[in-house]
């Protein structure tokens, strides 16, 4: 991952220091300036950005600001998941998934 690291945009590498996003539970100014994180990461995405972007999902939608991550992983090289996340994978990842199969990226199960 470190030679991965560098080759992220500098965007990209503060909003995933950050973590996954925040719960609904979380203050209004938190999930602000997460929101504003994700939306400064320039399109399209790199392959390494998306694939790191993926841990950032947090347990719920985050007020939509899981969508604009959904979105911003997709305008990078796809598929992002190859593989199936399996059934206790974050619904977010689980969703790249299956928007690859059903995109016909890649073969479903």
């Amino acid at each position: 991952m470190a030679a991965d690291h560098v080759l992220m945009r500098a965007e990209v590498r503060v909003f995933v220091a950050d973590g996954p996003l925040p719960d609904w539970d979380a203050s209004e100014e938190e999930i602000d300036r997460r929101v504003r994180q994700l939306k400064a990461i320039p399109e399209p995405v790199t392959g390494e950005e998306a694939r790191a972007l993926v841990a950032c999902f947090g347990p719920d939608d985050c007020y939509g600001a899981a969508w604009t991550l959904l979105h911003r992983i997709e305008t990078g090289p796809n598929p992002v998941l190859t593989d199936d996340p399996g059934p206790g994978a974050n619904e977010w990842a689980r969703r790249l998934y299956d928007r690859a199969v059903c995109g016909g990226l890649i073969p479903g199960a």
